[in-house]
C-alpha cells in the first residue's frame, strides 16, 4: 500500500503544462522545464486503486475489454477459411490491397508464428504472417482481433481480443505484444508457442471510428497492455500529415520495465514536441525516478490534461478492471459503455467525451 500523499503540482509545472494543453501546435519549444517539473512533483498514492492482479477464470468471450488479466490458451484448432472466393480480380491500375480479415461470415483464420521477441521477463512480441505476402490486415482504427485455442483437455475454447502493434498498411505481417499474466490460458499459451505453429483469428471488431481532426486534443490514459489500442490510435493520427491533432498519454504500470513501446512513444515525443507529450506513473519505481510514483490520480489528471471545457477533447481509457473503475467506471458489457464515473466524472468530463476500449 502506497502513502496517502497527494500529488500536489508545483506552479511553475501546472502553468507550462496548461499552455502546452491548450495552445494551438507550433513548432520548436523544449520539454526541459515540463519534465524537470514533473519529476519534482510526487503522485501519492492513496489507495485510489490497484492494478488487478487475479486472473479471472472465464472461458466464455470477452471481445470488448482489453487488459483484463484473464486471456486464453492452448493450441487453436485451425478453422477452415473461404477467402479466395472474397478475392478481388486484378485488374490492372492501382489495385487495393488484398485484406485477410473481412470480417462478416468469414470465420476464423489460421496464422503461422514467424517471429518471437523477448520484451521483457514477462512480454514477449509476436510476429503471425499472413497468408499472402502482399496483403494488409484489413484492420481499420480503431479495432481488435479475436485469438482462439483449444487445448486437448479443454471442453470449450479461450477467446480473447488482442490489437495488433503493426501498421495497418504493413505487408504480410502481423505484430502483437503479449505480456504472460498467471493462469492466462491465452497469454501462457502463447508465451508457450513456437516459431511455425498456428493459432486462430478473427474480425476486425470495430471499437472507435478514428478520423482525422475530429478532436482538438486527445489524452490517453493506459494501463499495462492497455496500451495497446492506445498506441493504434496514435500512430493513426501522426502517420497522416494532414491530421493535426494534440496527444496527451498517461501510462500506469508496476515497473520501468513493463513500460511497452517506451522507444516508440519516445520517438513521438522527439518528433512531434509541440503535439505529443508521455507521462509515465510506476508503482514501484527504481531509484532516481523522476516521473510519477504509485497511481495514477486526479491531480495528474487534472494538471496535464486540457479540462472538459478547455477544447474538443476525447479521452481514452484501457486497462485492468481496477484503473477502469478509478479513472472512469467499469464497462457495462463489451459492446456497452456504462455509466461514467471516478476521476474522469468528478473532473467535469462527459461521456460523451470519454471512450472506454
Amino acid at each position: 500500500m502506497f502513502s496517502s500523499r497527494l500529488f500536489r503540482p508545483a506552479q511553475q509545472l501546472s502553468s507550462h503544462v496548461r499552455r502546452y494543453a491548450n495552445a494551438p501546435p507550433s513548432s520548436g519549444s523544449n520539454n526541459t522545464l515540463l519534465y524537470g517539473g514533473l519529476g519534482a512533483v510526487a503522485i501519492g498514492g492513496g489507495a485510489y486503486y490497484a492494478f488487478s492482479r487475479s486472473p479471472q477464470t472465464a472461458s466464455t468471450p470477452k471481445a470488448g475489454e482489453h487488459g483484463a488479466q484473464n486471456e486464453s490458451s492452448a493450441h487453436g484448432q485451425p478453422a477452415s477459411k473461404n477467402e479466395e472466393k472474397n478475392i478481388p480480380a486484378k485488374t490492372g491500375g492501382d489495385i487495393a490491397p488484398l485484406k485477410c480479415f473481412k470480417g462478416g461470415d468469414q470465420g476464423f483464420v489460421s496464422l503461422v508464428l514467424d517471429k518471437v521477441e523477448d520484451v521483457s521477463g514477462n512480454t514477449k512480441r509476436f510476429r503471425f504472417k499472413l497468408d499472402d505476402e502482399d496483403a494488409v490486415s484489413g484492420l481499420p482504427v480503431a479495432s481488435a482481433l479475436i485469438t482462439k485455442y483449444k487445448g486437448p483437455e479443454m471442453e470449450k475454447p479461450v477467446i480473447r481480443p488482442y490489437t495488433p502493434i503493426s501498421d495497418e498498411d504493413a505487408k504480410g505481417y502481423l505484430d502483437f505484444v503479449v505480456k504472460k499474466y498467471p493462469g492466462g490460458p491465452m497469454s501462457t499459451h502463447m508465451h508457450d508457442m513456437t516459431v511455425g505453429q498456428s493459432l486462430d483469428f478473427k474480425g476486425p471488431i470495430p471499437k472507435y471510428k478514428w478520423e482525422a481532426n475530429k478532436h482538438e486534443h486527445v489524452a490517453l490514459i493506459a494501463g499495462g497492455t492497455g496500451i495497446t489500442p492506445m498506441w493504434q490510435v496514435a500512430r493513426q493520427i501522426f502517420k497522416n500529415p494532414e491530421d493535426k491533432t494534440k496527444v496527451t498519454l498517461i501510462f500506469g504500470n508496476q515497473k520501468e520495465e513493463d513500460i511497452l513501446l517506451k522507444k516508440e512513444w519516445a520517438d513521438l515525443e522527439q518528433q512531434y514536441p509541440q503535439r505529443f507529450r508521455a507521462f509515465y506513473v510506476l508503482e514501484h519505481p527504481p531509484e532516481n525516478w523522476q516521473s510519477g510514483k504509485g497511481y495514477i490520480t486526479k491531480d495528474l489528471l487534472k494538471t496535464v490534461l486540457p479540462g472538459p471545457k478547455d477544447a474538443n477533447v476525447k479521452v481514452f481509457v484501457c486497462g485492468p478492471p481496477g484503473m477502469y473503475k478509478a479513472i472512469a467506471g467499469a464497462k457495462k458489457s463489451p459492446a456497452e459503455q456504462g455509466e461514467l464515473t471516478g476521476q474522469l466524472a468528478e473532473l467535469g468530463y462527459t461521456s460523451e467525451q470519454v471512450y472506454k476500449f
